[in-house]
């Protein structure tokens, strides 16, 4: 059982470096599809960013600086 379990984290390491390099040509294919399609202006990779969140505490400064820019405004237009 030993030599079972060898073969099957080297299968899973293959896996792995397949699925990286198919990603690498998948980049490399949009990359060179893009230059044909937008006249031969390459473009920066598309580069697939994590969502950010924030904070209750941003969002109440966010909202309390909205607030003062309004304040500000209805000032202006009433006085």
């Amino acid at each position: 059982m030993g030599n079972l379990s060898v073969v099957v984290r080297q299968l899973s390491r293959e896996r792995t470096r397949l699925a990286d390099q198919l990603h690498r040509v998948t980049a490399a294919l949009t990359a060179f599809g893009k230059v044909y399609v937008d006249g031969g202006k390459p473009k920066a990779a598309v580069v697939i960013r994590k969502k950010r969140t924030i904070s209750a505490a941003g969002r109440r400064k966010i909202a309390a600086a909205q607030r003062a820019r309004w304040a500000k405004i209805r000032a202006k237009k009433a006085g």
